[in-house]
């Protein structure tokens, strides 16, 4: 696959309507500036909670790969006591001692994705598009799926048509990443505004209720 891209570094890839549609950046802006103020009070307790429990920082950082594969830091609310971002990054699973007894409820809620609303508002991410992996998991994953560097193609989102239809979480098999990058694919083809807007109902119903989220 290819290497992902720096920060500000882009690769020529085949322009898709959702990654130049006005109308889908304009979603972002306005509702990202919406919900970063909406949840001022959510991310003040999160944060007094974090630090009360494991002291700073609050916030996660990593490098993932967006539109074009250009390398941006996703942002998250802490939720586990190491900080990995280099060439081996261990995904969470159900009874990972790494998690906090905090960072296990906001996982579960997703409360921990909130802050990337701001990567969002920002043009890194969008409100719906495929979920970026670590940079590790794209080099390995890179390696199962042919096609994997076809989702970079539009920036990747909060959520995603690959979530809504519960293929979120930990990948204990190759199966299960094939799935998960071939709905990832299927956005993209078939995008349209109102298939984001389904997305984003959709996943209002759904993030409460999934198993997956650990």
């Amino acid at each position: 696959m290819a290497t992902p891209r720096k920060e500000g570094q882009a690769v020529e890839t085949a322009s898709s309507p959702a990654a130049m549609s006005r109308m889908k950046r304009g979603l972002d802006i306005a509702l990202s500036a919406f919900l970063l103020v909406f949840f001022l009070p959510t991310f003040a307790l999160v944060a007094i909670a974090i630090f009360v429990e494991s002291g700073g920082p609050i916030l996660f950082r990593q490098r993932r790969t967006g539109l074009d594969g250009v390398e941006f830091r996703i942002l998250k609310f802490r939720t586990m006591t190491v900080l990995e971002d280099g060439a081996k990054v261990s995904q969470a699973s159900r009874t990972d001692q790494r998690v906090t007894r905090v960072g296990s409820v906001l996982r579960r809620l997703s409360i921990d994705e909130l802050p990337q609303f701001w990567n969002v508002l920002m043009g890194d991410m969008s409100l719906v598009g495929p979920r970026p992996h670590a940079l590790a998991h794209d080099q390995h994953f890179g390696r199962i799926v042919r096609n994997y560097p076809m989702r970079f193609r539009v920036r990747p989102g909060i959520t995603g048509l690959a979530q809504v239809k519960g293929l979120r979480g930990e990948i204990r098999s190759d199966n299960q990443i094939v799935e998960r990058i071939r709905e990832d694919n299927n956005y993209i083809e078939e995008w349209s505004f109102l298939l984001d807007l389904w997305i984003l109902i959709k996943t209002l119903f759904v993030t409460p209720f999934h198993s997956n989220a650990y």
